[in-house]
């Protein structure tokens, strides 16, 4: 109903435009001169920034999809473990980021502000279709002119967000950027996060697109050689810098003095066995600021999956059991990493692996993981840890290849739980053991957000038309397209 008052708000405050003429008599009297009646692009922007990894950016911190892959565990209200009813709502982000961003396209300020804003949705809209499958795209941020969107196929929102980002990247001119948090107007920052993004969406298609000439190996070598150039140092990832105070990072806001999300054994077990040093960095002994445990490390992982009485039980016994980050990278001034120069690489690790690229797979991958390494602040592996058969990549099409580089990209994302769950549905690695306590029917990990009721009620027609299109019943055990 919010999507719908929304409309016909806007068609009254049309209607009252083109109706000046009833309300003449009153002449200028409630007019307020210190109001801004013409939206500021760069205000819009950075709001948008900000807004889509704090209040809507939780999904790839704390909420369900960190959960899903392992990651976290509840260590008070288990429920998202336990795989209680997924139905959510999408409706608030296309409200607030996604239409801060489309103002910004239609007040047309400059073609490199319009650019800046056609990324930033694609990626929130990567985020959206991720979770729920097909979505409004297409039709998406018409306004009252299409009330009811229709609901495209993931297929379509894929090929449509590679095509925009590519729209974007030859809108750039030079002109004037405001407001710009992450790259501060620098245009060839933004064309290397575009042509990865790219990259990362075409990889996320090798299980419907797997020839080396078919869609997806092409648009990723496309991206890959783009002029513009991908991201490729830890100097150049997409990430968010936040000033701390009144501003602080969206670390420090989900984690700080927060006793209900700890790391999950499953994920400590994990980097254990590796012998992984990153560890020192993905877990930390307290969830508090400012006490002499803060820069403290924890390998203590929380059961996953279980009750609150088995997780209280655990961690009152374990008082140094492992919050997510260390305490000194989630600070108030901490930075937040969206796409990482690590991740691309391992992505085109990946690629080389599935033959659509002839880079050295063992180059790239290595690279791959020392980034990660570097991007936390641990030092880079040893030979030895490559060289264990966990770890180690042979030739293109290897048996073990296909498992090792998804768990390096599994970790290599953490703690984005969504880049981690879309890594476990494609590949199936790692290879992850429900929730003991699940509570939903199947007691399997799902694998989709599920519709919110209120889809129903504004837009029957298109969210029935998408649930149709499902293969056998519509639950959250569905996979998604892609997969």
């Amino acid at each position: 109903m919010k999507k719908i008052r929304y409309y016909i708000l806007t068609s009254l405050m049309t209607a009252g435009l083109t109706s000046c003429d009833l309300f003449s008599d009153f002449g200028d009297l409630n007019d307020n001169p210190a109001a801004t009646t013409t939206p500021i692009v760069g205000a819009l922007l950075s709001n948008a920034i900000a807004d889509s990894q704090t209040g809507i950016g939780v999904h790839a911190f704390l909420a369900n999809p960190g959960y899903f892959c392992q990651y976290f565990s509840e260590t008070q209200y288990s429920s998202a473990s336990l795989y209680a009813n997924t139905q959510s709502d999408f409706s608030l982000i296309y409200n607030r980021s996604l239409y801060d961003l489309q103002n910004i396209i239609i007040q047309d300020k400059s073609n490199s502000m319009s650019a800046v804003a056609k990324i930033l949705q694609q990626y929130i809209f990567w985020t959206v279709t991720d979770r729920w499958g097909d979505i409004p795209y297409s039709e998406a941020l018409q306004g009252a002119s299409v009330a009811r969107p229709k609901y495209d196929t993931q297929e379509e929102v894929y090929k449509g967000m590679i095509q925009a980002l590519k729209d974007a990247n030859a809108l750039f001119d030079g002109s004037l950027i405001t407001g710009d948090l992450v790259y501060g107007g620098d245009v060839a920052a933004w064309k290397r996060t575009a042509n990865t993004m790219r990259m990362l969406m075409a990889l996320q298609l090798s299980n419907k697109y797997p020839d080396a000439n078919g869609y997806a190996a092409a648009e990723f070598k496309a991206a890959l050689t783009d002029p513009a150039g991908i991201i490729t140092t830890n100097s150049q990832n997409f990430k968010l810098n936040f000033p701390g105070g009144n501003f602080p990072s969206s670390y420090f806001s989900l984690y700080n003095g927060r006793r209900d999300v700890a790391q999950s054994a499953p994920m400590t077990s994990l980097t254990s066995s590796l012998n992984d040093g990153r560890q020192v960095a993905f877990g930390g002994a307290t969830e508090e600021q400012g006490v002499a445990a803060t820069s403290e490390s924890s390998d203590i992982g929380t059961p996953y999956g279980v009750e609150r009485s088995k997780a209280e039980a655990f961690t009152s016994s374990n008082p140094k059991w492992a919050r997510v980050l260390r305490g000194d990278l989630r600070g108030a001034a901490s930075s937040v990493y969206i796409i990482t120069a690590a991740q691309a690489y391992l992505a085109r690790a990946e690629a080389a692996d599935l033959g659509w690229t002839t880079e050295n797979l063992s180059e790239v991958y290595k690279k791959g993981i020392e980034l990660s390494f570097e991007q936390w602040g641990v030092a880079a592996p040893a030979n030895t840890y490559f060289a264990q058969t966990t770890v180690a990549v042979g030739a293109a099409g290897a048996a073990a290849n296909k498992k090792n580089i998804a768990i390096q990209r599994y970790l290599a994302s953490y703690p984005d739980g969504l880049q981690g769950w879309n890594i476990w549905r494609k590949t199936g690695y790692p290879q992850l053991t429900p929730a003991p306590d699940a509570v939903s029917t199947s007691k399997q990990i799902p694998h989709r957000y599920l519709y919110a009721a209120g889809e129903y009620t504004t837009n029957k027609e298109s969210v029935d038309a998408a649930v149709a299109r499902v293969s056998g019943s519509y639950t959250q055990d569905s996979k998604i397209w892609w997969e």
